[in-house]
């Protein structure tokens, strides 16, 4: 964070206010110049003395946007600036005068967002940092993620999402405002081209908010469940997600529009390998239409269809339902059982010999209710299991105990 040291008496805003304005008016000629630095020195110093610092911000922000555009104005001088500017935030006992302050501050910021915007991107954080009300910093941030989107420095922003989860507990937001952050965030990931799983994590955040509400409400998330829909069948590297659970994707199973991405989602999930293939054929101008490469869905879906096939519960699966379910060449067959491991979706023994996979254990496609309470069933025997042997190996100890003492009364 820059600090500014005073070289003078003269206090740094009104400094700020004489050098900007003198900038400002330079080309409307001395006269006239040293008239109108002068009146903006005087609001700014009146200001000042009675503690109006919403007013004073704005005062040295009509001239203080001007300077981003003007060469004679180094970027460290730019920075310097706008903490001077930034600083009368810390000034303010009020609230919400620091909210209408950290308002004004960002609109001048973010007007340009090309233009210089890995600066522009520190002047916010800087702004960020001196705001104690929590409100106030949620909406800075806001902004920041904009900002890094419009301008392309998503770089500068990105590292700052480890500590989302510190974030929403020290910001306390409405459900509302968690919608926003977490639809900024995961745009901002999609802008950077960053991992698809990263995006579609806060993408799915934010569909967990819509739950029990009214038709007008839920429709408000209809457009970001398809995107999310999209973005899970086209990743190569995503095999499960709960989506399905979600009463925001829920609803596009009758809508009009979005009836048929529910039921891509639903194949994906819960079906094999020729159940795409018929909604392909019957649907192929509809997957074009939102980017989905027929041959990508195909390889995801034999990988899907794999672990449908392993998850049947007998354990082994023989070479030739793997043929006939993927679609494949009897040569292919190991090839995409070697890739279901890479891809940690199966742990299994390939018995060559007899023609034969013999699993161990599987991913789940879909992790909902269904799941949940197996999982729990599964970690209750596993309890039980372990507390018997442990009551086995306390009995047989007392048991021995009671051996070695006979001995040695006998011995006696």
């Amino acid at each position: 964070m820059t600090t500014v040291v005073p070289t003078s008496e003269e206090d740094p805003a009104l400094a700020v206010v004489r050098f900007t304005s003198e900038l400002a008016w330079a080309d409307a000629g001395p006269e006239v110049a040293e008239q109108q630095v002068s009146r903006l020195c005087l609001e700014a110093q009146e200001c000042i003395v009675i503690g109006r610092w919403l007013d004073l911000a704005s005062l040295m922000l009509t001239s203080a946007d001007l300077i981003f555009s003007n060469s004679k104005v180094s970027e460290k001088d730019l920075e310097c600036i706008f903490t001077v500017i930034c600083n009368l935030v810390s000034k303010s006992e009020s609230p919400d005068e620091q909210l209408e302050m950290a308002k004004l501050l960002c609109g001048k910021i973010i007007q340009q967002p090309t233009d210089k915007p890995a600066l522009r991107l520190k002047i916010l954080f800087n702004l960020y940092n001196l705001l104690e009300n929590t409100y106030s910093r949620f909406y800075v941030y806001m902004k920041v993620l904009n900002l890094a989107a419009s301008g392309k420095v998503t770089e500068h922003v990105i590292p700052s999402f480890k500590k989302i989860d510190s974030f929403l507990k020290e910001w306390n937001l409405e459900v509302k405002d968690q919608r926003d952050l977490f639809l900024g965030i995961s745009n901002v990931l999609r802008e950077s081209k960053s991992s698809g799983k990263d995006s579609f994590k806060f993408l799915t955040m934010y569909l967990a908010t819509f739950s029990g509400e009214d038709a007008y409400a839920m429709g408000e998330a209809k457009e970001e469940a398809v995107r999310t829909i999209i973005e899970f069948v086209k990743a190569p590297d995503m095999f499960q997600c709960d989506l399905l659970d979600m009463p925001a994707v829920g609803q596009l199973e009758k809508d009009a529009k979005y009836a048929l991405v529910y039921q891509l989602l639903k194949i994906f999930l819960t079906q094999r390998l020729d159940a795409y293939l018929e909604f392909q054929a019957a649907n192929s101008a509809l997957l074009k239409s939102y980017g989905l490469v027929h041959e990508d869905c195909i390889a995801k879906m034999r990988l899907m269809s794999l672990v449908d096939l392993a998850s049947g519960g007998s354990g082994r699966i023989p070479y030739t339902l793997i043929k006939d379910t993927l679609w494949i060449n009897d040569d292919e067959v190991e090839l995409w059982v070697v890739k279901a491991i890479t891809a940690k979706l199966i742990n299994c023994k390939m018995d060559q010999m007899t023609q034969v996979v013999l699993v161990s254990s599987c991913a789940e496609r879909v992790f909902g209710q269904h799941q949940w309470l197996a999982l729990r069933l599964k970690l209750a025997t596993w309890r039980d299991n372990i507390a018997n042997v442990i009551n086995t190996i306390q009995a047989n100890k007392i048991t021995e105990d009671g051996s070695q003492a006979m001995q040695g009364l006998m011995i006696r």
